[in-house]
């Protein structure tokens, strides 16, 4: 019954399971599609809400090291596409915001809850999870794993 709130992120060597979600435009996400690419995936509770919107901007901040290492970032939270589009503008974020309505990626990787769980993973460009740990991890330090 409770076992959302005591469940661990995924395990780095894991598959990371595969999803398709809407970003806040409306365009279709499918991580299969991002093979061959590394991808971070951060997972927050809630648009413009004082500890997400310092998460999401620290990896605002640091554009041009995902850009670098050829990563892409996205944000991943239940909220309306309007809700994404209006955040991601206000604060002029370089990547795509995905709409999880239900949280059903979020319990795929074990982020669900009655809030969403901050988590962030990078998933290596063979699909597997690199890194995975809940928090505020250091955007360099995610993408650190993306080699």
């Amino acid at each position: 019954m409770f076992a959302w709130l005591f469940s661990d992120p995924l395990p780095t060597g894991a598959q990371a399971p595969d999803f398709a979600l809407p970003d806040e435009s409306g365009h279709m996400v499918r991580l299969s599609a991002l093979r061959g690419h590394s991808v971070v995936l951060v997972f927050y509770p809630g648009d413009d809400t004082p500890g997400c919107t310092k998460q999401l901007c620290q990896f605002r901040d640091d554009w041009s090291e995902a850009q670098g290492r050829g990563v892409s970032v996205f944000g991943v939270n239940p909220q309306s596409a309007t809700k994404h589009e209006k955040f991601r503008e206000k604060f002029h974020f370089p990547f795509p915001l995905l709409v999880d309505e239900d949280q059903k990626v979020a319990a795929l990787y074990h982020a669900n809850g009655l809030i969403v769980k901050r988590t962030v993973y990078l998933i290596g460009p063979d699909g597997v999870i690199r890194f995975g740990q809940r928090g505020m991890p250091a955007p360099h330090e995610v993408l650190a794993k993306a080699g």
